[in-house]
Formats: C-alpha cells, sequence, structure tokens
C-alpha cells in the first residue's frame, strides 16, 4: 500500500496538517494551484495572552489575480520578516523550548525571501525536522500534473504511485469518488483530533499553527497526536 496525500503548501501550518502528513507515505505539496489571499497560505495563528493573533508574510497582488504558489510574491516593501521575529519572541519567549529553537527560527526570518512558497517551504521543512516526520515530501509541479478538481488530484495520484489517496475530511463533499475507483485507487478521509497540551497562556485553545506545541512541549510533543480522541 502507498498512501498519498495532497495539500497546499500553507503557511506554518496547524497540527491537522501534520497529522495527515505523518498518516501519509507521502506527501504532495500542491503548488501548482491558485493562490488565496488571507487563507492559511500567507499567515497562520499563534497563541498570545489575548486569545490568539496572526503571523503574516505579505503578498503583492495588484494585477495578479489567479496567481499560483509557483508565482506569489513577497512585498518587501515592508520590515514584515522583523516583525514576524519580533512576534514569536514576544510571545513564546518563556517558553519551555524556545531557546532550542530560536536561534533557527532567526536565522530563518533573517534569510532574504522573494517567494512565498519558498518561506512555506522552508517553516514546512523545519517542523518536520523537529518533530522528525519520516514522511517525505514532494512538489506537485515536480510531476507535471494535469486535469482539474478531482481529476487533478487522481493525476498526481497516478504519477505518484498512489494505491490510497488520503484526503481531508471536507473531500466528502466535493471527491469523485467513482473516478479512483475507475483507476484502481482508494480513497480514505483524513480524520483529526486535536490534542490538549500545555500552553504558553491559559486557558488552552486549539487550532494554532504547530509550532506552537514544538515550543511549547518539545519534539515529543508530536506523540500527543496519537494520544488524541
Amino acid at each position: 500500500m502507498r498512501r498519498v496525500a495532497i495539500h497546499q503548501p500553507e503557511h506554518l501550518p496547524w497540527l491537522g496538517y501534520l497529522d495527515k502528513a505523518r498518516k501519509a507515505d507521502c506527501f504532495i505539496l500542491l503548488d501548482t494551484v491558485a493562490f488565496k489571499k488571507n487563507y492559511f497560505e500567507n499567515r497562520n495563528r499563534i497563541r498570545t495572552p489575548q486569545g490568539w493573533g496572526w503571523v503574516n508574510v505579505p503578498v503583492l497582488m495588484k494585477g495578479k489575480f489567479g496567481q499560483t504558489f509557483l508565482d506569489a510574491e513577497i512585498n518587501n516593501q515592508t520590515r514584515w520578516a522583523e516583525v514576524y521575529y519580533r512576534t514569536l519572541l514576544q510571545n513564546y519567549s518563556h517558553a519551555p523550548f524556545w531557546k532550542t529553537y530560536a536561534p533557527a527560527l532567526e536565522e530563518l526570518f533573517a534569510r532574504p525571501w522573494n517567494l512565498l512558497l519558498d518561506i512555506n517551504l522552508a517553516l514546512i521543512e523545519f517542523l518536520w525536522q523537529a518533530f522528525a516526520i519520516p514522511t517525505p515530501l514532494q512538489r506537485a509541479s515536480s510531476l507535471n500534473p494535469e486535469g482539474h478538481k478531482s481529476g487533478l488530484l487522481l493525476d498526481i495520484c497516478r504519477k505518484a504511485g498512489a494505491t490510497v489517496y488520503l484526503s481531508g475530511p471536507s473531500g466528502r463533499d466535493y471527491l469523485e469518488e467513482p473516478l479512483f475507483a475507475a483507476a484502481g485507487i482508494g480513497v480514505e478521509y483524513h480524520e483529526f483530533h486535536h490534542p490538549v497540551y500545555a500552553q504558553r497562556f491559559a486557558p488552552f485553545v486549539p487550532g494554532m499553527a504547530a509550532v506552537d506545541l514544538l515550543l511549547n512541549e518539545g519534539p515529543e510533543g508530536i506523540r500527543l497526536l496519537d494520544g488524541a480522541a
């Protein structure tokens, strides 16, 4: 069995994203589709004393409607990276594992970035390494995928050698399962149960970027996903 999951290369993704990847044999980053501004593709949520707040990478949008992830450029006319890192520092400097990962995060945000995809990939790889996630990553663009909607996902699955496609739960609303059945590829739906863990501030707020778990619980925190129900 070769279980393949496919997802947009989200920005500093949440725990459900990582859990889906851990349950797959290959995780395909769907970098060929249109970029959606102010979703979870250029921003995500972190825990703050007030509840939660956004960390954000500004993207150039004027005259670029319909641009894909491959083309989305960062607006470097603002000092966004400095603000971003300072926001992490202000909210996590007293978290148990901040000193462990602060040097890597500071170095990452000190690099010059031009494309959103590049920093998203760097942050995803950072989380993969920190949590020792073994699932290999592959960019959809490396497969030259064809088709639209379910047809696109099926083409990627075929080219990635999938025997099972691991879809998000919302796939039940749009996925054309007969196409996959005709191709001999099974379909499964990912179900995620969010764990409760020790956050820097109380009460616990779910749905934060996965870096929240990392900085509070460290690399072993990923094991909490196995026992969540």
